[in-house]
């Protein structure tokens, strides 16, 4: 076929092949050059709310419970608190009765319950605040596992126990069955119970409880 019998589409359609293949390896080169190669994603653990979490602490094994004795002291030294210790009762509710306001900065001990060292649970309440200002038990809930609770005994032992758990209840979800009783039978254990949440002017209490766990796992002299 002569030259000047070529169809002008004909050479429309060479044009625009050429163009597109131009443009196709400029884009090419272009995605080479500023390409990031990523490294293989790293396992996603299932707990998205635990991504910058700090790790739990490694807690040390439960030490064999001591005999019975009485408590005379309460220090905590995560919170800079040492409190003297007074046997209670049950209050109006059936719940241990903390002491009387004008006390505020003593710790009630359950005292028909176990003693602190002993076999089993025992009960520690303490008031949040007053009226006037803070009470014995305030800072409770900033507590976390590992951090250590001490009970002087009237046998002149110190009780050392650990924590390991530290939840905040409702009033409406309180269990007094996981409040009050053992977790793991054959241990020493320690429930420190204050008040939490909003204050319900109506009914003059709080809407939650702040529940510490411990069990013991030393003893000083």
């Amino acid at each position: 076929m002569a030259e000047h019998d070529r169809s002008p589409h004909g050479g429309r359609l060479v044009t625009v092949v050429v163009w597109t293949v131009l443009l196709l390896g400029l884009w090419l080169w272009g995605r080479e050059v500023t390409d990031v190669r990523r490294p293989p994603s790293a396992p996603v653990s299932g707990d998205v709310a635990a991504i910058g979490r700090p790790a739990s602490p490694r807690l040390p094994p439960a030490a064999r419970p001591l005999g019975d004795a009485l408590p005379q002291r309460l220090d905590i030294p995560a919170l800079d608190l040492r409190a003297p210790v007074v046997a209670r009762g049950l209050d109006a509710d059936g719940a241990p009765d903390p002491p009387p306001y004008r006390q505020a900065g003593a710790v009630g001990w359950y005292a028909a319950g176990v003693k602190p060292g002993a076999a089993g649970a025992a009960l520690l309440v303490g008031h949040l605040d007053t009226e006037r200002r803070p009470a014995v038990f305030h800072r409770l809930g900033t507590l976390g596992p590992g951090a250590t609770v001490r009970v002087l005994r009237a046998d002149g032992k110190v009780a050392e126990f650990t924590v390991d758990d530290v939840r905040v209840v409702g009033r409406d979800r309180f269990d007094a069955h996981r409040a009050y009783g053992t977790h793991r039978p054959g241990r020493a254990e320690l429930r420190l119970i204050t008040c939490a949440g909003t204050f319900d002017r109506a009914t003059r209490s709080y809407t939650a409880n702040v529940i510490v766990s411990a069990y013991l796992t030393g003893r000083g002299q």
